[in-house]
């Protein structure tokens, strides 16, 4: 079986990639300026900011054409027809709806379409968890099954300075997005689970606040304390996630991932203030072999 993935998972942050094994990693599309780059591919994180910081113009994002999808699964299959091909909600993103299309067109592959139903680092646990399972020798029955166990207990949490990416991406109210703005108001943003789709959590007027009110919507759920999986990640902020992980890390006894870079895609939905956290419980991660 071989695995194939979307950039917006951010599996690239993951503990470790197995050894002998690749998973393949579908690029998401931005378009600024009337120029579209693959991520990862024509463009990186940095250069990317670096342009969004130089011009007016606000970016737009794609996902990956079926054709893409179809060009992958057919390559793949010429030498291994199992394929599991995990993705970014399709609540937030077309890329599941464009893999699940492509499927269709490639006969010669046995491809499994799976949605994630999150994105960035708790996506990229699941193709962590798929990679995990696969080098141990576990059916693709039971990695399913893992994967189902470590998205239903693993969640994310965002916060940002500023709206108008969000806005202009239509993934928040524009009525409310205004009003949002006009008040200088910085959300506190989930992704729930039957949809995949953004929720607001709360709000404050600063953004110090907002990190604050992510450590305790997560006190909420998590007795302070608990034995966690924690992972930050951001758009173009370092000094905001430094100071999420340094909150999260006084209220939980954190096992912890690198803080990094998110998605350069995922980024351009939400600006360069971005800063989010992904967390689990310990005992739930620990069923990965």
């Amino acid at each position: 079986m071989q695995i194939v993935t979307d950039s917006g998972t951010d599996f690239q942050h993951s503990p470790e990639k197995m050894e002998g094994f690749e998973v393949h990693v579908v690029p998401l599309v931005v378009t600024l300026e009337g120029k579209s780059y693959r991520e990862g591919i024509d463009i990186q994180a940095d250069e990317f900011y670096r342009l969004l910081a130089a011009t007016d113009d606000l970016p737009v994002t794609s996902q990956p054409s079926v054709g893409t999808f179809v060009e992958t699964y057919r390559r793949l299959a010429a030498t291994d027809a199992e394929i599991l091909s995990i993705h970014i909600s399709s609540g937030l993103s077309g890329t599941y709806n464009a893999a699940q299309a492509a499927a269709g067109q490639v006969p010669e592959a046995n491809v499994t379409v799976v949605d994630t139903k999150t994105l960035s680092a708790a996506a990229g646990w699941q193709v962590e968890a798929a990679v995990r399972g696969m080098s141990a020798g576990w059916s693709k029955e039971q990695i399913l099954d893992l994967m189902a166990n470590i998205g239903d207990a693993s969640d994310s949490l965002y916060t940002l300075s500023e709206l108008k990416y969000l806005i202009h991406g239509g993934r928040i109210s524009h009525m409310k997005g205004l009003i949002a703005s006009l008040l200088n108001i910085k959300p506190m943003i989930g992704v729930e689970k039957e949809g995949g789709t953004y929720v607001q959590k709360g709000q404050t007027r600063t953004f110090k606040g907002a990190v604050k009110g992510l450590v305790d919507l997560m006190a909420k759920q998590h007795a302070p304390g608990s034995a966690l999986r924690v992972q930050v990640l951001y758009s173009h902020n370092p000094e905001g996630a430094e100071m999420l992980r340094e909150q999260v890390d006084q209220r939980f006894d954190c096992t912890w991932l690198p803080v990094g870079p998110m998605s350069l895609v995922l980024g351009a939905h939400t600006g360069p203030s971005m800063v989010g956290v992904a967390y689990a419980p310990l005992e739930v991660i620990a069923e990965m072999p």
